[in-house]
């Protein structure tokens, strides 16, 4: 019983205490909201500022003195100092007609660190980060930077990477911000699946598709990493092969990655439904545009009726109508590919609808994103004017010539809508990149053996388009020293003008002479008309040959005049001092889209040299073709034919000197050392000895007065490898030399004389790498003569820095 009544007691008692706790906790709330409803406020005081200003507070706030208290407004004023980002808390209340804003700022960040990364440094995190010394701490943003340095490393490949933020405090409320960071391995796909596909099998896919299985030989390259970008890309990658190949009702279900649970492989794949394949039936073009012919446009199709559908080949139509639109002065027509589809038949006929469009006129030309290039230097190589009639050729061949000058990085030519329907604004977008070059330069090849220079140029000297250069190079053979100027606008005409300084020491030790040659050239090129230049040249130099000494069985070095010199050793040599002065031209047609890596177009060259205004006499002419295309299979495979002829001979009773000749072999018939075809000095011509008895050790090479050499040579991508600078190429190399004047003590059963063929095949790999270009050739010579010197590998190391 005394139990019971405890218990009753208890409630009794916890009932009135809840019913007084309700009263009072009302009772305030209604006292104060009946303080404050027509409270008008008096000031308002900061506290607890230290960087901040007490009026930049009270800027932020929505009340100010005079105000009558309004606890919404209040409200507002705390979130809107709290969206300023510079507190970490803030409290507002009223006591009597003062309003007292309670502030704690957030600290300033001293300093910002990372630790535990190797494979991303310091500078490429930072980049990712908003984060800055000296800005306004606070944990959103933090965490915001954390998120961003994640996807960093999930963008390399690994994600299984962690970043930790640790901070640490310092005094005036200042902190260090140290991210901790453990990299993990690289996250690599273990294996890609592929489900659907019945009319190619999953290793046909996968070569279609940019990402790959992880393999040890794929160390150069990331796609074997995961990338959701790129598994993306891979979806419109198998898309564009299955519309090239016919199933236009193709589409890929489901691309999934799956991340194994030790975070270190992905599995990805791919749910795909082929469809049915089709064929093209009836193609036909409709124009609204009266100047063009629509017999002229059923041309361009590439569509064939009865032929497999290839979406990629409706692309290309209609680029090709909207070219030839271009030329007439329509920038913005619209090509709309209208397709009928037949799926009971597989049959799609498609029509070409050329929609009304007005020619245009260019409006104005815009150029953009130089800051050091001149604007001058940039127009004067466009092909077009304001209040020119629009024309894509015109626009494609600026394009070719800005990049061709060097300067940029990146060229796009764009053009957008002028103010009226029938005007057309032109912009021509530019990077820059850096033009002067100051460079220590060091490498070995095959010919040069150890190659040492030093140079300094500008490539466009105070934003004028000027070239000023001046090398020193120093090799096994070769000592060089030059200085050349060229203004490419000589008193503002389209007229590169320039000269050139130069001393130079040759050894050339397959002919057993060595040559001094100290001179000058004068030089003008312009233009005659599109695509067709003229270059004059000027040249005096004067020519030291020095034939080498000859080494006497005990190893001693005898010179000309020396007693017990052999006459016959340097009679095919024209020793002494010389004095040349010729005047020349070349004439020069290019269309190569890209002077540096073309893929089609080509280049033929004519040059002329006349000598005779003082010392040797002689018209020395060469004619040079290059024509690149790509494979009508391939289209990335880049095709080059390559021709080169010469052709020297004196006058006035003058002979050819050796040192004027023609030399075939090394770079330019490769599988053949340098000047290792051709005529060669017979020492003994007795027929009944032995070749290599009758040419005896290191034959001479004579040059000659005639030669011929080409070259077919293809072009392959190496796909993701290109991006590291390798490519490769195959070629077949041919060519003949002959024609050698004779001269005292020089008989013609002395010479070598065979014009014969010569050919060569092989590969060739070039490497651009971090310490400088790397070119290897690998060639057999499959047609020679046995007097001929081969060489079988070839390569060129440098470096700059």
């Amino acid at each position: 019983m005394n139990l019971i009544k405890s218990h009753r007691a208890c409630r009794t008692v916890f009932a009135l205490f809840i019913a007084a706790f309700g009263v009072l906790s009302l009772m305030p709330v209604q006292d104060v909201a009946a303080q404050s409803e027509n409270v008008i406020i008096n000031t308002i005081r900061v506290e607890g500022s230290q960087r901040i200003e007490p009026e930049t507070v009270r800027s932020y706030m929505l009340i100010a003195p005079g105000d009558v208290y309004d606890p919404a407004i209040v409200d507002q004023s705390l979130k809107r100092l709290f969206a300023t980002g510079l507190f970490a808390d803030v409290i507002i209340r009223l006591e009597g007609q003062t309003v007292i804003v309670s502030l704690q700022e957030n600290p300033i960040i001293n300093r910002i660190a990372f630790e535990g990364n190797d494979k991303l440094d310091d500078e490429e995190l930072a980049e990712e980060m908003k984060l800055r010394p000296r800005v306004v701490f606070t944990r959103a943003k933090v965490q915001a930077d954390v998120m961003r340095l994640v996807e960093l490393y999930r963008r390399s490949g690994r994600f299984a990477a962690t970043v930790e933020p640790k901070i640490v405090e310092l005094d005036q409320n200042r902190v260090n911000l140290i991210f901790e960071i453990s990299e993990g391995e690289k996250t690599t796909i273990q294996r890609i699946n592929i489900i659907g596909n019945q009319a190619y099998s999953d290793g046909d896919l996968r070569d279609e598709i940019a990402s790959r299985e992880a393999r040890w030989w794929r160390f150069m390259t990331s796609n074997d990493t995961y990338d959701p970008d790129r598994l993306l890309y891979d979806r419109e990658l198998l898309r564009q092969f299955y519309l090239s190949e016919g199933y236009a009702d193709f589409h890929v279900i489901s691309a999934v990655a799956e991340l194994s649970r030790d975070r270190k492989d992905f599995f990805i794949t791919i749910t795909l439904e082929e469809g049915d394949r089709y064929r093209v039936g009836e193609v036909d073009v409709q124009s609204q545009i009266p100047d063009l012919d629509v017999e002229n446009l059923r041309r361009l199709i590439k569509n064939r009726p009865g032929k497999r559908y290839n979406a990629k080949q409706i692309e290309d139509t209609i680029e090709a109508m909207t070219d030839v639109a271009g030329l007439k002065g329509y920038a913005f027509v619209n090509v709309r590919p209208r397709i009928d589809r037949d799926r009971e038949n597989q049959i799609i006929n498609i029509t070409y609808m050329v929609m009304d469009a007005p020619r245009v006129y260019i409006e104005r030309i815009d150029v953009v994103g130089n800051v050091r290039t001149m604007d001058k230097v940039i127009r004067r190589e466009m092909r077009i004017v304001e209040g020119d009639a629009f024309n894509t050729a015109r626009i494609r061949r600026s394009q070719n010539r800005i990049r061709s000058l060097g300067f940029f990085e990146e060229v796009e030519v764009d053009q957008v809508e002028g103010s009226t329907p029938d005007r057309v604004v032109v912009t021509a977008t530019v990077q820059e990149r850096s033009t002067g070059e100051l460079s220590i330069g060091a490498g070995v090849s095959s010919r040069e053996s150890v190659i040492g220079e030093i140079s300094v140029r500008e490539r466009n000297l105070l934003g004028k388009g000027q070239d000023l250069r001046v090398a020193l190079a120093v090799s096994g053979r070769r000592q060089q020293i030059d200085l050349g100027f060229t203004e490419p606008y000589f008193m503002n005409r389209n007229i590169a003008a320039g000269f050139d300084l130069f001393h130079r020491r040759v050894d050339y030790d397959e002919s057993d002479f060595k040559q001094s040659s100290t001179g000058a050239n004068l030089r003008a090129v312009f233009p005659i008309v599109e695509y067709l230049t003229m270059g004059l040249r000027y040249q005096v130099r004067i020519d030291d040959v020095e034939p080498f000494p000859f080494f006497n069985n005990e190893g001693e070095r005898i010179f000309p005049g020396d007693e017990g010199y052999p006459e016959s050793y340097s009679v095919f040599i024209d020793d002494g001092k010389f004095l040349t002065s010729s005047v020349g031209y070349t004439l020069n047609y290019d269309t190569r889209n890209d002077y540096r890596k073309p893929t089609r177009g080509f280049l033929a060259t004519l040059s002329q040299d006349v000598a005779g205004l003082g010392g040797q006499k002689y018209i020395r002419t060469r004619i040079n073709y290059d024509w690149y295309t790509p494979l009508p299979l391939l289209p990335s495979w880049t095709f080059n034919l390559s021709l080169e002829a010469g052709k020297i001979f004196g006058f006035g009773g003058d002979n050819v000197r050796i040192n004027d000749r023609f030399f075939l072999g090394g770079t330019r018939l490769r599988g053949f050392e340098q000047a290792g075809v051709g005529p060669r000095y017979i020492r003994d011509p007795n027929p009944n000895l032995p070749i290599e008895d009758q040419f005896g050790p290191n034959s001479p090479a004579l040059g000659g007065n005639t030669f011929l050499a080409g070259s077919l040579e293809i072009f392959i991508p190496l796909g993701a490898v290109e991006e590291f600078g390798i490519s490769a190429s195959t070629f077949v190399d041919f060519g003949l030399i002959y024609g050698v004047d004779l001269k005292e003590g020089l008989l013609p059963e002395n010479i070598s004389r065979s014009g014969r063929l010569r050919m060569s095949a092989g590969v060739g790999f070039s490497w651009r790498s971090p310490f400088g270009p790397i070119r290897f050739d690998f060639a057999k010579a499959i047609m020679k003569e046995p007097f001929d010197e081969t060489e079988f590998f070839q390569f060129n190391v440098g470096t700059r820095f």
